[in-house]
């Protein structure tokens, strides 16, 4: 057991020196080279744990993506309060938005990602088929609000889960600008949510 932790710490250490050179200088100077570089280690064992690049490319996203959902979770038990269907969707919401420096470089690796994929098929088909799993539990939650009588039953969760998740996606972009402050974001967001939660058919 000690040494299956060892590996995994060992992965998570050479997955953050992916992102810490993704957010940079982007996906093209992620080299397993740099990338031992930057971990302190071989390549030889880049090599071991993640096989090819695009491998390590693939599988350092994976990680990512798993720590900020675990991440996000905690903190938004931690922070939302009683745990009802909008605070919920409140604080997932947030939860996505650069306020500090961890998921300011977390978008900044998703923007990389993002530029590799447009012009790296076996990338971009990795990225367009995953599963929209947190739009599916953000409609769940509109779902559950609209038995408690919270939203009116003409409003469709999946497309309001989809357009909330594109909302998140715009103010990742204006506040990484200076477009927009936390204040206006917090405001948008529950905006948002006001018209979702309204009782008027």
């Amino acid at each position: 057991m000690p040494r299956q932790v060892d590996h995994e710490q060992r992965r998570r250490q050479i997955a953050e020196a992916v992102w810490r050179i993704a957010s940079r200088s982007g996906l093209e100077d992620v080299t397993m080279r740099r990338v031992a570089t930057e971990a302190g280690v071989s390549m030889r064992l880049v090599q071991y744990y993640f096989g090819t690049r695009d491998d390590l490319l693939l599988k350092s996203l994976e990680i990512l993506n798993k720590m900020a959902e675990g991440r996000a979770q905690e903190k938004i038990r931690a922070t939302i309060g009683e745990p009802t269907p909008r605070n919920i969707l409140r604080g997932i919401m947030t939860e996505m938005l650069p306020y500090d420096d961890d998921r300011r470089t977390m978008y900044l690796v998703h923007i990389a990602y993002f530029v590799k994929a447009l012009t790296d098929d076996s990338l971009g088909a990795a990225l367009r088929n995953v599963e929209p799993l947190l739009e599916e539990f953000m409609a769940s939650l509109i779902r559950q609000a609209q038995e408690a009588g919270e939203v009116p039953a003409s409003v469709d969760p999946m497309r309001e889960a989809t357009l909330m998740m594109c909302s998140v996606d715009g103010m990742q972009t204006a506040m990484l600008l200076g477009q927009r402050t936390e204040k206006q974001t917090h405001e948008l967001i529950d905006y948002q949510l006001d018209r979702i939660f309204s009782t008027r058919a």
